[in-house]
């Protein structure tokens, strides 16, 4: 919740510590992935409400620095969220940086309310399944390939984490720059 706020916490990365935990028998599924959409959930409109509608320009107009960095970036974000809004608030919920700004932008935009809402659910459901499961079935996966290779599995399991977290960020500034 605090994440989808805007404080740039590791909210993605609890989720896959509670998905494989869950894998072990420690946590219901369910039950991390509804928390997690919940949370999502709330924390957005919070940024939506406190620092896009609410706090506005304003907050960004306080400090020179920001100010610099908001005159060149909103004004291109804010047309983004004009053109592409609900497709922003939906997939920029899979985007790290976006996570936590896309609500921010959509307060900032005017964007309506109960479209961003719609979008934001969706999103958050969307996303809290599909982290969720993925660490759930690999968490899983993970434990039987110990418990039957031993410490081989740990070494290939190490290689292809290493391996994913360097596609994952490749793709993920790849979609930064787009921006």
């Amino acid at each position: 919740m605090v994440e989808s706020f805007g404080i740039p916490l590791p909210g993605e990365t609890a989720l896959i510590a509670f998905g494989v935990l869950a894998s072990q028998g420690h946590y219901s599924i369910a039950t991390v992935i509804a928390v997690t959409a919940i949370a999502a959930m709330l924390g957005d409109n919070a940024g939506y409400w406190l620092i896009g509608r609410l706090g506005g320009r304003a907050l960004f107009e306080r400090w020179r620095w920001l100010n610099r960095y908001a005159d060149r970036v909103l004004p291109r974000a804010e047309a983004v969220m004009k053109r592409h809004g609900g497709k922003t608030v939906f997939f920029g919920r899979f985007v790290a940086v976006l996570r936590y700004t896309v609500a921010w932008i959509a307060g900032l935009s005017r964007m309506n309310w109960w479209r961003f809402l719609f979008w934001n659910a969706a999103g958050a459901v969307a996303w809290a399944t599909t982290i969720g499961l993925i660490a759930y079935y690999s968490g899983q996966a993970a434990a039987d390939a110990i418990q039957r290779y031993g410490l081989y599995s740990v070494g290939a399991l190490i290689v292809v984490v290493i391996a994913g977290w360097i596609v994952l960020r490749r793709v993920r500034r790849r979609a930064e720059a787009r921006l």
